[in-house]
């Protein structure tokens, strides 16, 4: 398999939830007026929390610093698993399932951290650039390594990293296991033709801006149901996750899904903000549901990590967690 390093060079930010206001006219600029920004990948999610941004350098620009606005320090470099070609079958999970045991799993053990973006068409393995000497050194042996520069695909092995630090070889420290809760909401993993955001733009700038739901105290109420909303457009390609009562509010022509149409529930992960050191939490996950062959989309955010995982596989998931949480060993 092919594993490219993207040629971006991405922040990480959280906006307070009282602080959006200050924002809503770049973040606005930044989805539907892409060619003035020259911004190539922007991501914003909404969590209870606050809404977690991560986009590339000229995206980063349109924001002004405040009091409302936290950068995380590291510049974070996108990576993405390429089959060589071969389509995965429809039988076969999707999402992070495919890339747990060779990308994950190695990273955790050489106590790489990572940050997961998945979207509706691919999955984004962000690590930091400080990193990168210790993630190609662990990974070239599985993966074909490429780094896109301008267009062209070179490639790209230990010795072209400059000033990299040596390969991680303590045995790994086993990680804390997270406590998790699993919100009532059913989501939808969905994606949109760019020649049609603008007429979803209403909508969407109502969602994102101005709805205040009753879930927005979902925090305060042991998150029975979670307001969670993500958009990404990332090299010209847009995906969206919602629970069902947003995606009611868009035209049901405009959107769409893979087509079994399925229904996903959410996995979130952290009792208290996660940070962004720790190594182990995605791999935590997402082993266990690799080894069962579950399909998942996995989506970090500033403070919290989240799974999605099909409808119908909750109720496996929840036992398998649970027992992860009584016998860490045995995961």
């Amino acid at each position: 398999m092919d594993l490219h390093i993207l040629d971006h060079r991405l922040r990480v930010i959280s906006i307070s939830k009282n602080g959006l206001v200050n924002f809503t006219h770049p973040l606005i600029k930044l989805i539907f007026l892409r060619n003035r920004t020259r911004c190539k990948f922007f991501s914003l999610t909404e969590t209870p929390e606050n809404y977690t941004v991560v986009l590339d350098e000229e995206g980063f620009k349109e924001l002004q610093p405040s009091e409302h606005l936290k950068v995380e320090s590291s510049i974070w470099l996108p990576l993405n698993v390429a089959s060589n070609g071969n389509a995965s079958s429809s039988s076969q999970a999707v999402g992070v399932t495919k890339i747990a045991k060779s990308v994950i799993a190695p990273l955790a053990q050489q106590h790489v951290s990572v940050f997961m973006l998945s979207t509706y068409q691919t999955d984004f393995i962000l690590v930091k650039e400080k990193d990168l000497y210790v993630v190609i050194s662990t990974l070239e042996e599985e993966f074909n390594i490429y780094k896109e520069v301008g267009g062209e695909s070179v490639p790209m092995h230990c010795q072209d990293v400059p000033n990299g630090l040596q390969k991680n070889g303590k045995e790994a420290i086993q990680p804390t296991v997270h406590p998790v809760v699993i919100p009532k909401n059913q989501f939808c993993v969905m994606s949109l033709d760019p020649d049609t955001l603008p007429s979803i733009a209403t909508t969407l700038i109502d969602v994102l801006f101005y709805s205040n739901s009753p879930k927005e105290d979902a925090a305060n109420q042991g998150l029975d149901c979670i307001k969670f909303f993500s958009f990404s457009l990332i090299d010209g390609y847009i995906s969206l996750v919602m629970d069902t009562e947003a995606q009611r509010q868009f035209p049901a022509d405009l959107l769409f899904t893979s087509s079994s149409g399925e229904l996903w529930r959410m996995v979130r992960i952290g009792g208290q903000p996660l940070g962004f050191d720790e190594c182990g939490i995605v791999a935590q996950i997402s082993q266990p549901l690799a080894d069962s062959d579950i399909s998942a989309y996995y989506i970090s955010t500033f403070s919290f990590d989240h799974a999605l995982v099909p409808e119908e596989d909750i109720v496996s998931v929840t036992d398998m967690l649970q027992h992860q949480r009584k016998d860490p060993a045995a995961s």
